[in-house]
């Protein structure tokens, strides 16, 4: 029993870096969480890159010693070394990720034509920063800047500021005593972008 336990410890702190650059990159990232089985995936193979990396390192700092003496390698060097490699592999990841850097080159040489965000409706918000129209189920729209909006388009709330509601003949009724207004992604019916030359009225 106290060697399935020892063992037990030992797997789990072999994985445990996999699955905290896994909570960092979907921490750091709109992307939805997968089903457990998926997560245990992934934190499988950041596991493997983690301890490519940290073979990697202990080789660099075996090699320094053999010049000067900076310390003497430990199982508790070792695991603060993997959890910093952790930490530092999900927030890389989960920055091209987030700037689509990594797709964008892909794209460029033909590899792919998707991006490196969840979903189209999140690449739409993203990539074209400007006002928006919103037009509700109940025929209204709502004209104004979206400082927050849903990630998944089935759920979630929009948060417009400087809102206006369009009246029927396109003119619009100002509301300057609002901060923003609220509106559930389920009132919407579909979303207009303005252009980004557009004067802010």
């Amino acid at each position: 029993m106290t060697d399935f336990t020892s063992d037990a410890v030992e797997l789990l702190t072999y994985l445990l870096p996999g699955f905290t650059a896994a909570w960092l990159f979907y921490g750091l990232t709109s992307h939805q969480k997968p089903t457990q089985f998926e997560r245990v995936v992934q934190a499988l193979i950041f596991t493997f890159v983690i301890q490519v990396l940290l073979q990697l390192l202990k080789g660099l700092l075996i090699s320094i010693g053999s010049i000067f003496t900076v310390g003497v390698w430990s199982d508790v060097i070792e695991l603060s070394g993997s959890f910093l490699i952790a930490i530092a592999v999900g927030a890389i990841v989960a920055y091209f990720t987030n700037s689509d850097s990594f797709h964008k080159r892909l794209r460029q040489l033909g590899f792919t034509s998707r991006t490196s965000h969840p979903s189209e409706w999140f690449c739409a918000f993203t990539d074209h920063v400007t006002y928006v129209i919103l037009h509700l189920k109940d025929g209204r729209r709502l004209y104004g800047w979206p400082k927050e909006w849903p990630i998944d388009p089935q759920r979630g709330q929009f948060y417009i500021q400087v809102p206006s509601w369009i009246d029927v003949d396109g003119k619009a009724i100002d509301l300057p005593q609002l901060d923003g207004v609220l509106i559930h992604v389920e009132d919407v019916d579909w979303v207009e972008f303005m252009r980004h030359d557009e004067k802010t009225r």
